[in-house]
């Protein structure tokens, strides 16, 4: 099967050499609703610790730039405010982006909707303590087993203690309306879920919608089609960690990605139109699509997929 694949994947690069993708999905103009991209890495960033290959040593030689991990702003400039998914270790900055690019208001958030509980993807809360932030009320909108970790696990349930946070409990396909053209729907995935369920999200705007999906198992363990998932919005940013299976020396039954190649080929008879909707993102740091001039990159690209980069913005 890895054969077949790697077969059709350079087959395809051939084949679609003509075409013309969408190759950017930034905003033209002006919007008053939109997501920016706060951060595209797993939850241990780039450069990665104790990583000492070319991909992370070209960190140190100024070949490539710093990677915030993964987390995507939603800026609501007709009621003036901002929302954040999942809280990683560098949200100190990524909340400093949305007040300094896009959005200056009292309050620093408005809320933080958390996906699950592996290290990337929530322990950014700790900037709320009283070791840093230290104000009250910030709202956290968790899943029913997230909210119980948080409140049952220190240091996190510190921060409800002493009301630097203020949970709040969704539910999977609940609709939650947030301003007056905003809405986020919550949906489980199958993921490693130690501490807490997993969850992507569905946020939609007056005119268009994304998916968020920076962590799922494989895609076949899903109860939903992500191709007919991925045709129901107009963006969709998807787990792309691993390009293939002989990226890490490690069983990959421990950290279970869908590769990016296993992507390609579940889209291999789709539209144009429909591959221009994937986004990839949430990258390893020895995934080369990580690196923007990377040749893997640029094929991927050609075959009509994109990849999200940090400060890349999509109307809503």
């Amino acid at each position: 099967m890895a054969i077949f694949i790697v077969l059709f994947f350079i087959t395809s690069l051939f084949s679609c050499k003509n075409t013309t993708p969408l190759k950017e999905k930034k905003i033209a103009e002006v919007s008053k609703q939109y997501i920016t991209i706060l951060g595209v890495t797993q939850d241990g960033g780039y450069p990665h610790i104790g990583c000492k290959k070319e991909c992370c040593n070209n960190f140190y030689n100024k070949t490539n730039n710093k990677k915030s991990v993964v987390s995507l702003g939603l800026i609501d400039l007709i009621d003036k405010q901002k929302w954040l998914f999942d809280a990683t270790p560098d949200m100190h900055t990524q909340l400093a982006e949305l007040e300094q690019k896009h959005l200056k208001k009292e309050n620093i958030i408005d809320g933080v909707f958390l996906t699950h509980a592996h290290i990337g993807h929530y322990t950014g809360l700790m900037y709320f303590g009283r070791e840093a932030y230290g104000k009250k009320g910030v709202s956290v909108f968790a899943m029913p087993k997230m909210k119980k970790f948080i409140e049952t696990n220190g240091p996190w349930s510190q921060l409800v203690t002493l009301q630097n946070i203020k949970l709040k409990k969704i539910q999977q396909d609940s609709s939650i309306k947030i301003s007056n053209n905003l809405k986020v729907t919550p949906f489980l995935v199958p993921h490693r879920d130690e501490f807490s369920e997993t969850v992507g999200y569905k946020i939609e705007g007056n005119k268009k919608s994304a998916l968020f999906i920076p962590d799922i198992d494989k895609w076949h363990k899903w109860n939903k089609s992500i191709i007919e998932e991925v045709k129901k919005v107009d963006y969709a940013f998807v787990d792309a960690t691993f390009l293939n299976q002989n990226e890490v020396k490690r069983a990959m039954t421990e950290v279970p990605h869908p590769f990016i190649e296993e992507t390609i080929y579940l889209f291999k008879d789709e539209s144009l139109s429909t591959k221009n909707k994937v986004i990839f993102i949430h990258f390893n740091h020895t995934n080369p699509t990580l690196q923007k001039n990377s040749k893997e990159r640029k094929e991927i690209e050609n075959l009509g997929f994109s990849f999200a980069n940090e400060g890349d913005n999509y109307a809503l």
